[in-house]
């Protein structure tokens, strides 16, 4: 599941549980070849959430966001890891087992 995250919504989509979270920019190749990565998540039960940097500058500040792509996962609205640039489908799910079980 992908979900678009902006100012209105991210506090309310983000407060529980656990979350991966994805800044991005629309001019970012990078950010193009991952969002393909993506997509291949958009049925499963894995919680994504998307945010534009561009669209959303204060999330982007808040999480002092210096580069596209990076992910933020975030556990009960509280940053637990951060992982910077591109990742494929299988990295991305090997970095969050890590985190899944973890109390």
């Amino acid at each position: 599941m992908i979900i678009e995250l902006n100012e209105e919504n991210f506090q309310k989509e983000t407060n529980h549980g656990l979350k991966l979270v994805e800044f991005y920019a629309t001019w970012c190749m990078y950010c193009k070849r991952q969002r393909i990565e993506l997509q291949e998540f958009e049925s499963s039960d894995i919680w994504i959430g998307i945010v534009d940097g561009d669209e959303s500058p204060n999330i982007a500040r808040k999480f002092n966001i210096d580069g596209y792509p990076t992910f933020v996962l975030l556990k009960n609205g509280q940053e637990v890891a951060r992982f910077d640039g591109f990742h494929d489908k299988s990295k991305l799910l090997n970095r969050l087992m890590a985190y899944m079980y973890k109390d």
